[in-house]
């Protein structure tokens, strides 16, 4: 199964979440599974891309030519890249390429991908297992707000359940199957 993570690369991402992050790219290879990812080095997205290298995974990066621009450090150990033109041609590509999303904790970049999945599966447009990883209660605030939304009628019944909430690596893995 090809797993797409969203998640931050920033430096500065606390290791509490980075060591889960690692933990969850070794499974996915012991697993057989393959990783698609942003192909950052750093934050979520480098520690989910080592732990799937250090375990033998196979690892599809696809990333915005001009994005080490930012001071972003790109993965190395990636067995396929793919360069983009816009961030729109790589979220179209991770949709492409992946068979079921798990959102880690992240940043601007990170909500853009999920919401945009979100949207896209609302509409009909795919129906991909989309997982909140809610390591350490990241997303807990996140989740009320989507509840809070639907419950004033905002978004159409139903649609709390196009996603689940994983709490844990092995929850994750449970949701997946």
């Amino acid at each position: 199964m090809k797993i797409c993570m969203y998640g931050s690369g920033s430096k500065k991402t606390p290791k509490e979440y980075t060591d889960v992050g690692y933990k969850l790219g070794a499974e996915i290879a012991k697993k057989g599974h393959s990783l698609v990812f942003g192909g950052g080095n750093d934050g979520m997205m480098g520690a989910v891309a080592s732990g799937v290298f250090d375990n033998g995974g196979e690892i599809l990066a696809i990333f915005p030519n001009w994005i080490m621009e930012l001071d972003d450090d790109e993965f190395n150990n990636s067995s396929q890249m793919i360069k983009t033109s816009s961030m729109d041609e790589r979220k179209k590509l991770f949709l492409e390429k992946s068979d079921v999303f798990v959102i880690c904790p992240g940043g601007f970049g990170t909500l853009d991908e999920l919401f945009e999945v979100l949207t896209l599966k609302y509409l009909h447009r795919h129906s991909k297992k989309i997982i909140l990883f809610n390591i350490n209660h990241f997303y807990d605030d996140l989740i009320s707000i989507l509840g809070e939304m639907h419950d004033n009628g905002l978004i159409r019944e139903g649609a709390m359940d196009i996603f689940d909430v994983a709490n844990t690596i092995d929850e994750v893995f449970q949701l997946i199957y």
